[in-house]
């Protein structure tokens, strides 16, 4: 449940936006704040949960903090934006207000005449107004051909150094004159109904856009924790049969080394009592995956930290980086020839309504003022094939590039 604040009493029967008691759509509404949010220098997290038919607004106008590690027992209601590289600092945006909407309405929100905020119905403002905050670096490092990539990737794991990497590349597009950002939110919310679409916008970070498959950490209202193994890829079709989707060598032992880094985590803290589930095909947007998913009760295992301790040794999973971690970071750091940033990073609310779901940061798009930055990667194993991890990886950039121009 939400608590109040500062800017007043969150749980209203209905909350007036305007003063004259028009009411007023939730993009309308949303298009008509965000300015107003980047003109106070504040920022904001727009998201929908998988499968979930309610979207989630927070405002936080206190700047973000800046954490070693982030404590989900601890922390106030908020947003984490975390990068992908471990060793850097993590964000958190303290929820200075927050609104929830169903089906173009608004369900509820502050008391608007207790904040610096007022809601029109003109649209008046200047399309320059509307934007977002837009990253202003422009990564220009040389990196080398996904395709050469990959082979240095099975190179490495030949030798028997390391088991599983996981190399990305990026591909920058133009936007198109009429792109509509908080459009294309609501297209990936309609396309993507299994996946955490999410829109964060802040000084600190810039934008960034997206639909993640994959669930790193939940901790519920029972005390309920959660994650994933999520990995191998193939294209989906309308009217396939999931049951019948085969499966190759490769893929599945893919997915096996994640579900396997899950459970090393496990038996490193000496959780024995877990549910696991899987693996199954799971749909998400125009592509299938394999996923299994484990469960813990906190409360039955007595260790009310394993949300936060499980986070720390999870990120990042081998199905981002690689397995063992050590070394196949360092390789990544050495040959991916750029910085991630905050792709495959994780991203969430934590204590919103009484719970915690972070996603990995997958199937992201970061907005600059003209273009936009696609980033995807592939699972490399000794099984692999350079052309079919190459095509992989096209296919993912595709998909995210109609998005854009659709």
């Amino acid at each position: 449940m939400h608590q109040p604040n500062n800017n007043g009493n969150y749980r209203q029967e209905a909350m007036k936006v305007l003063s004259d008691g028009t009411k007023i759509g939730e993009m309308e509404f949303v298009k008509s704040l965000v300015p107003q949010i980047i003109g106070h220098g504040g920022a904001f997290m727009f998201w929908q949960l998988p499968d979930g038919d309610e979207k989630n607004l927070i405002v936080c106008n206190t700047g973000a903090l800046m954490h070693d590690e982030i404590s989900l027992e601890d922390s106030k209601i908020g947003f984490v934006f975390a990068p992908f590289n471990p060793d850097q600092k993590k964000l958190f945006f303290n929820a200075d207000l927050i609104f929830r909407f169903k089906g173009n309405e608004i369900l509820d929100g502050p008391d608007l005449n207790n904040t610096k905020y007022v809601i029109n119905n003109s649209n008046k403002a200047s399309e320059s107004d509307q934007m977002p905050y837009y990253s202003t670096k422009k990564d220009t490092t040389i990196h080398p051909g996904y395709l050469e990539l990959v082979e240095s990737s099975m190179e490495v794991i030949e030798s028997g150094a390391i088991e599983k990497i996981v190399p990305s590349k990026f591909r920058d597009v133009d936007l198109p004159e009429n792109f509509d950002l908080l459009k294309t939110f609501y297209s990936l919310c309609e396309k993507h109904p299994n996946a955490f679409v999410s829109l964060v916008s802040s000084p600190e970070v810039g934008t960034w856009l997206g639909a993640s498959p994959e669930l790193l950490v939940s901790i519920d209202s029972e005390d309920k924790f959660k994650t994933i193994a999520l990995a191998g890829t193939l294209p989906f079709a309308d009217g396939m049969n999931l049951k019948s989707v085969a499966w190759t060598q490769k893929e599945i032992e893919e997915q096996a080394l994640v579900s396997r880094y899950i459970i090393n985590c496990f038996k490193k803290i000496r959780v024995r009592e877990y549910a696991e589930h899987g693996p199954r095909t799971v749909i998400a947007g125009s592509l299938l995956h394999l996923r299994t998913d484990y469960e813990v009760n906190m409360k039955e295992v007595n260790f009310p930290q394993l949300g936060s301790v499980m986070l720390k040794l999870l990120h990042p999973t081998s199905a981002v980086c690689g397995m063992p971690l050590e070394p196949a970071l360092d390789f990544l750091q050495k040959n991916e020839g750029y910085d991630r940033e905050f792709y495959s990073g994780y991203l969430g609310p934590v204590n919103f309504e009484g719970e915690s779901k972070l996603f990995v940061n997958l199937r992201c798009f970061q907005l600059f003022e003209k273009s936009a930055r696609i980033y995807a990667g592939a699972g490399v194993t000794a099984d692999s094939d350079p052309s079919n991890e190459t095509e992989e990886v096209e296919m993912k950039i595709q998909t995210l590039n109609q998005i854009i121009n659709s």
